[in-house]
C-alpha cells in the first residue's frame, strides 16, 4: 500500500493561524529558557539567573497579593476556615454571601447562571456606574470573558466578515500590544496601522489616524479603532480632550470604538488622571453617545487586584444591537472564566468600604501600590535619560517603561545579515551578557526607531540594579560596534 499523505502539516493547516506568532514569547524568551538550564546544569555563565523583564506579570515579579482578596478565595475554597479566628469577619460575610450564589454553594461546580443572569453582570454594571459617576450601564450589555486576551479576540472575530468584497480592517497603534496581531491573524482581517507621537510623550494624533484610514479604505475596509489606555507598551494616559477627538473621530467615520482599558487602576504619573470612553462619550451628549458603537472591557489580571492567573474579564457593549453579541453567549463554553476568577472579579469590584474591618488595610496596600509605581517609573526615567543613548518618556500609567535606544549602524547591518531586528539583536547580546530579559520594540510594531520594554515590576533595589547593568551594557555595546 502507498502510504497516505499526513492530514495536518504545516502545509495543509489553518493558515491564518499559521500566522499567529505571538513576538513576545519569541527567540529571546526560547534562549532565556535554555541558559536558564545551562545554568542548572552548572555551566558557568556572568549571572546567576535570568532576570525577567519583558511581562507584566505582576505576582511573578513581586508583586503582593490583595490580602482581602486572597482571604475571600480561600474561604470560598476551603469553607471549613470559616469558623477560624484568623481570618475578619467582612471577608467571612463576603465569603459566605458569594457561596450562596453558588451552585451547591462550591467553587468546584460549573455555576453557568453566575455569568448570565443577575449576579456577576449586575455587579459589573453597578461598578461601572460608580466608577463613571452615575452614567447608565445596562447588565444587559455585559459579557464575562476568560481574560483579556480572549475578550480581544471574540469581539474582533464578531467584527470580520470575510464574504464581504474587501477585507475587514482593524487600526491599532504603532506601538501596540501584541496580543491585537494575532487576533488580527486569527480573523483572518487586515492590520491598520496608525503612529502614536513619541515627541509628545506617545499621545494618540487624531491626524495620523484620519491619514492611516484614508490610505487603508484603498485596499480594505476599515472597521474599528483600537486604543490601549492607559498605553501599552508607552506608560502614556490619554487626556480628555485627545478621547474628545477620537469619538469625533469614530462618529465622522462610522468605526467601531474598541477601548482597551486594563490598566484603568494603574495610573500613578502627576496629574494623570483616568477617563473611561464609556463616561467621556456620554458626557459629550446623545449626538454621540446614542451613536458611536464602543466596546471596552476590563480584567483582574492588572489593576490592584494583579491576578494574571486566575483568567477573568468583562466586556461591555454600547449601542450594539444585543442580538449581535448575543452569538458570544452561544459559544459560552469556550469562553467562561474559571469560577473562582469570577469570584475574585466580584470582590475587586467592590472591595471593602469606610467602616469594614479589611478597609485601612485594603487602602493601605492600593496607596503603597501606586507609590512604589510612581517611585519605580521616576527612578526609570532619571536613570535612563541621564545615560547616553536613551530617551525614555514620562511614564504616566501602566507597568512599563519603553525607552528609545541608540543602535550603531555596524549592529544594524550585523543583525540584519543575521536576520533579526536590530533591537532583538541587542537584547539577545544583552540576555547573553547580563541575564536580563527584555521585550524587543519591534515585538510591538515599532520598527523605525529602536526601543524595549521593560516592566517595572521588580522591587525597586533591583529595577536599579537592572537599570544599571542596562546602560553600562549599552555602552560596551556602543564602544563595540560604533
Amino acid at each position: 500500500m502507498m502510504p497516505r499523505k499526513k492530514l495536518l502539516t504545516l502545509e495543509s493547516m489553518n493558515q491564518s493561524v499559521r500566522g499567529v506568532v505571538v513576538p513576545i514569547l519569541g527567540s529571546l524568551s526560547v534562549r532565556a529558557v535554555e541558559i536558564q538550564r545551562e545554568i542548572e546544569e552548572g555551566i558557568h555563565k556572568p549571572f546567576g539567573k535570568i532576570t525577567a523583564c519583558h511581562l507584566g506579570d505582576n505576582q511573578s515579579m513581586g508583586q503582593r497579593p490583595v490580602t482581602f482578596l486572597r482571604q475571600v478565595a480561600v474561604l470560598c475554597t476551603y469553607p471549613d476556615l470559616l469558623d477560624s479566628p484568623h481570618f475578619p469577619e467582612d471577608a467571612k460575610r463576603r465569603a459566605r454571601a458569594l457561596m450562596k450564589e453558588l451552585d451547591g454553594g462550591s467553587v468546584g461546580s460549573y455555576n453557568l447562571f453566575m455569568y448570565i443572569g443577575k449576579t456577576l453582570p449586575h455587579k459589573i454594571a453597578n461598578f461601572i456606574k460608580r466608577r463613571d459617576g452615575g452614567v447608565p450601564c445596562d447588565p444587559r450589555n455585559i459579557i464575562v470573558s476568560s481574560g483579556a486576551s480572549q475578550a480581544i479576540v471574540s469581539v474582533l472575530s464578531l467584527v470580520v466578515n470575510n464574504e464581504e468584497a474587501l477585507k475587514t480592517g482593524i487600526m491599532v497603534s504603532v506601538p501596540h500590544y501584541t496580543v491585537y496581531v494575532d487576533a488580527i491573524a486569527l480573523c483572518e482581517a487586515v492590520k491598520v496601522q496608525y503612529k502614536l507621537e513619541e515627541e509628545n510623550g506617545w499621545s494618540v494624533n487624531v491626524t495620523n489616524i484620519r491619514t492611516s484610514l484614508h490610505e487603508a479604505r484603498k485596499h480594505c475596509h476599515p472597521k474599528v479603532l483600537c486604543v490601549i489606555n492607559p498605553g501599552n507598551p508607552t506608560g502614556h494616559v490619554l487626556s480628555r480632550e485627545i478621547m474628545e477627538e477620537v469619538i469625533h473621530l469614530a462618529s465622522e467615520e462610522n468605526l467601531l470604538l474598541f477601548a482597551d482599558e486594563v490598566y484603568q487602576e494603574n495610573v500613578f504619573g502627576p496629574g494623570a488622571a483616568f477617563h473611561s470612553f464609556k463616561k467621556v462619550l456620554f458626557e459629550m451628549g446623545p449626538r454621540y453617545s446614542e451613536r458611536v458603537q464602543l466596546v471596552s472591557f476590563n480584567s483582574i489580571s492588572k489593576g490592584i487586584s494583579a491576578e494574571c492567573g486566575l483568567r477573568s474579564a468583562y466586556i461591555e457593549f454600547v449601542n450594539i444591537d444585543p442580538s449581535v453579541f448575543e452569538i458570544l453567549h452561544s459559544l459560552k463554553s469556550f469562553n467562561e472564566p474559571p469560577v473562582l476568577g469570577a469570584l475574585m472579579m466580584d470582590v475587586m469590584l467592590d472591595p471593602p468600604q469606610p467602616g469594614d474591618q479589611s478597609y485601612e488595610t485594603y487602602i493601605a496596600e492600593k496607596r503603597d501600590l501606586l507609590n512604589n509605581l510612581a517611585e519605580k517609573a521616576h527612578l526609570t526615567e532619571e536613570i535612563l535619560n541621564s545615560a547616553p543613548g536613551f530617551r525614555c518618556n514620562p511614564i504616566h500609567g501602566a507597568l512599563y517603561a519603553f525607552p528609545s535606544i541608540q543602535i550603531p549602524e555596524t549592529a544594524v547591518r550585523l543583525a540584519q545579515d543575521r536576520g533579526l531586528e536590530p533591537d532583538v539583536f541587542f537584547c539577545h547580546l544583552l540576555l547573553e551578557d547580563t541575564g536580563i530579559l527584555l521585550s524587543a520594540g519591534s515585538s510591538f510594531g515599532q520598527v523605525e526607531t529602536y526601543h524595549f520594554r521593560l516592566s517595572l515590576l521588580p522591587p525597586i533595589e533591583e529595577l536599579k540594579c537592572i537599570l544599571e547593568k542596562i546602560t553600562e551594557f549599552h555602552g560596551r555595546f556602543m564602544a563595540e560596534y560604533s
